[in-house]
């Protein structure tokens, strides 16, 4: 993989934080092979993650091609060429269209779908009898329905998984894992899950180092050395009962000047920022511990149960206990 981007010292705990927070996790599906000319309109459902696990509250849908080559277009990007060994990545699943060349017209598939047999996966075979591709489709989820790092991505995040120290032996793994996974491996969804994460996480941390210096966004305020440095604080001291003030004094500003650079940046203003980030962490401490409400409400910062519940509640559409005891 390659070197970690540049970014201000403090401000990659921040990163690290959030992926940590959403606790990501992935899952294979569908083994498809198709043969030019072919086209298919795509949009990964809970109904293909459920087989392979617990349906996320968000879904980042995923293509690798094993072999071959494809062209996907999604929203009004123009449409990309991806070739064997590379992995596409769509942050906020949107509608896409995969096929063999652009402007052909798009199938929708679903009825064409063999559903898994045994161990093997579901697959799917649809073609003219051209020149072949192989894809295994994926998704890496992660509980925040909402999150500031997906808001900010684009459309599709590309990758070679063999480019940078440390992609070989990505690129043989997942091209192992699709084998066995076409074949019913067990195991293999798993790993192929485990795989796109970390791939997800590199695509992230590559499309950091790419990001002008004028654009605006979370990724940007994680470079900016002022707003940086708020974040940092944000997220490794979460519980302290941090004001505008007294984050603009750690950052060496004014107030008025903080919270207009943080808000022209992160686009919501700092405490607001806050809000949503300790909900974003009591959510995900919900689902990975039994510890009481009201000791998670203190840990992320609020000084009474019921606030924390109002708040929940309006961030998620259900209660703390209701969000706990989802499958």
């Amino acid at each position: 993989m390659s070197d970690t981007p540049e970014v201000l010292s403090g401000t990659p705990d921040a990163l690290s934080d959030i992926l940590a927070a959403v606790r990501l996790s992935g899952g294979a599906f569908l083994d498809a092979e198709f043969t030019a000319p072919w086209c298919i309109a795509a949009q990964v459902g809970p109904e293909d993650c459920g087989p392979v696990g617990r349906v996320p509250a968000h879904i980042i849908a995923y293509h690798y091609v094993v072999a071959g080559r494809l062209y996907i277009q999604a929203g009004d990007a123009p449409p990309q060429e991806v070739e064997a060994g590379e992995i596409v990545l769509l942050p906020r699943n949107d509608p896409h269209v995969l096929g063999s060349a652009p402007g052909l017209r798009p199938l929708v598939v679903d009825g064409l779908i063999q559903p898994p047999a045994g161990p093997a996966p579901a697959t799917l075979r649809h073609g003219g009898g051209g020149a072949l591709t192989q894809i295994i489709c994926g998704f890496v989820g992660c509980d925040a329905p909402h999150n500031p790092l997906v808001a900010t991505l684009p459309v599709l995040l590309r990758l070679n998984v063999r480019e940078g120290p440390g992609g070989g032996w990505v690129g043989e793994s997942f091209r192992r894992a699709a084998e066995e996974f076409a074949t019913g491996g067990i195991g293999s969804a798993t790993v192929l899950g485990k795989l796109a994460e970390l791939l997800f996480v590199e695509a992230v941390r590559r499309y950091l180092a790419t990001l002008p210096d004028d654009r605006t966004g979370w990724l940007a305020g994680l470079r900016d050395r002022t707003v940086g440095a708020a974040l940092a604080l944000m997220h490794t001291r979460v519980d302290e009962d941090w004001t505008t003030e007294a984050l603009a004094r750690e950052s060496g500003l004014s107030r008025s000047a903080f919270a207009e650079r943080f808000t022209n940046l992160i686009g919501t203003p700092p405490m607001r920022y806050l809000a949503q980030w300790r909900l974003q962490l009591a959510a995900a401490r919900l689902r990975d511990s039994a510890r009481p409400t009201a000791q998670i409400a203190y840990e992320v910062g609020y000084e009474s149960d019921a606030a924390f519940s109002r708040a929940f509640k309006r961030e998620f559409g259900v209660t703390p206990a209701a969000w706990r005891r989802q499958p």
